[in-house]
């Protein structure tokens, strides 16, 4: 039986079972209660209950288990190969992970919800892609599939995992966006290693492919996925049509990726190693005026997040202690050093309450006072357990 209309939300204490509940805001027809406080997962429909919420999409599951099964029957025919593909696969991963995290800092992303980006990618964009560009490179050559089908299926399959957060309410601006894309990228980047890392092993050709791809150029997908997520946040940020700039960011994505691999296969095909040095040269230089962009968004992100905070005070009770870590960006990263490991999440989430809040505040528009309040609740929990947590040195 659906549960009685409640008209106003109830108190953060706990009290209220975790379950669906009529939304007090009327924004939609059930939103989740998780037994602390509102949270951003609604439904619309009727009497019928809703499944509950969940990190881990069906895709993602689905993905997860074909592509298991595929690397199982990978393994079984070409052990060796296997083995030194996914031991080399990761080197990229410990070179692109520090990077995204140090992004991630303005607003720190839930752990679910990045680990849900990095799965998306590698499971559910590279097997849908994989089959694809198989498809293709079986009936119109591998110069079709890599300079056409995989540009464009890679890039729609890695949009649809920045999609999934939107969806889920995790995309706040752009520097979410460019962070999804980057997870989501990266989870692609470490399957096709591997793949191309074991093909090259048998080839004879692992060490140039290796410098190439792990060592020269580990950033490359994320920084084609990039514009997708730098669209969609820019519609989030200015309440934009999120359909409509992502025509334009995943073109620029689809662009940019089919220009990198029509370089490499026109090299490989004409033996013009001018051609690679030349698409090298260019790689290095987006590179570097992207990681120039992305430095200059994620500081102008601080300087608006700290100019919030004296709001933030004001509109929800904030101490003076807490105005002085969160005002200061330095105190703040200095004060989370010097706390124990243990302890460190509850002042994440209450970091992440307050960007949110932030990110909030700063969209045109007249706030949504139902979106206020929830966000509201996510703080005085956020706080409320990073209390308990101090309380119990």
């Amino acid at each position: 039986m659906r549960p009685m209309a409640t008209p106003l939300p109830p108190p953060p204490t706990g009290g209220t079972p975790p379950g669906w509940y009529d939304d007090p805001w009327h924004t939609a027809t059930w939103r989740w209660w998780d037994g602390g406080g509102w949270t951003p997962h609604v439904h619309e429909g009727g009497e019928s209950k809703p499944r509950l919420p969940n990190w881990l999409s069906v895709p993602v599951l689905l993905g997860a288990i074909a592509t298991g099964l595929s690397m199982i029957a990978l393994f079984a025919y070409r052990t060796e190969a296997t083995l030194i593909g996914s031991a080399l696969g990761l080197v990229p991963l410990v070179i692109v992970l520090p990077v995204l995290t140090w992004l991630d800092r303005v607003e720190p992303e839930p752990w679910s919800s990045r680990i849900h980006a990095v799965l998306w990618g590698g499971v559910v964009a590279a097997f849908l892609s994989g089959i694809v560009n198989t498809v293709v490179a079986l009936n119109a050559g591998e110069a079709w599939a890599a300079v056409v089908s995989a540009p464009i299926v890679e890039e729609i399959t890695k949009g649809l995992g920045i999609y999934w957060a939107l969806r889920r309410r995790e995309v706040d601006g752009v520097m979410d966006g460019i962070v999804y894309a980057g997870w989501v990228a990266l989870g692609f980047a470490v399957i096709e290693d591997i793949l191309y890392f074991a093909d090259a092993f048998e080839a004879d050709a692992l060490v140039q492919v290796f410098v190439l791809r792990a060592l020269l150029t580990p950033f490359a997908h994320p920084l084609f996925t990039a514009w997708t997520g730098l669209a969609i946040g820019l519609a989030v940020a200015r309440r934009q049509s999120v359909a409509a700039n992502a025509v334009w960011g995943v073109g620029l994505a689809i662009a940019s990726h089919g220009a990198w691999n029509g370089s490499l296969t026109y090299a490989g095909e004409t033996g013009n190693d001018g051609a690679i040095i030349v698409a090298a040269a260019c790689f290095v230089a987006l590179f570097f005026a992207a990681v120039i962009t992305v430095i200059v968004i994620r500081r102008r992100e601080q300087r608006r997040f700290i100019e919030l905070v004296p709001l933030l005070a004001q509109r929800h009770g904030l101490t003076p202690e807490e105005v002085g870590v969160f005002g200061d960006w330095q105190r703040m990263l200095a004060t989370r050093r010097n706390l124990p490991r243990t302890r460190r999440p509850a002042f994440d989430q209450v970091h992440a309450a307050l960007a949110r809040l932030a990110m909030f505040y700063r969209r045109p528009g007249q706030p949504d006072p139902a979106t206020e309040q929830l966000l509201a609740g996510q703080l005085q929990r956020a706080r409320a357990a990073q209390l308990a947590g101090t309380n119990q040195r």
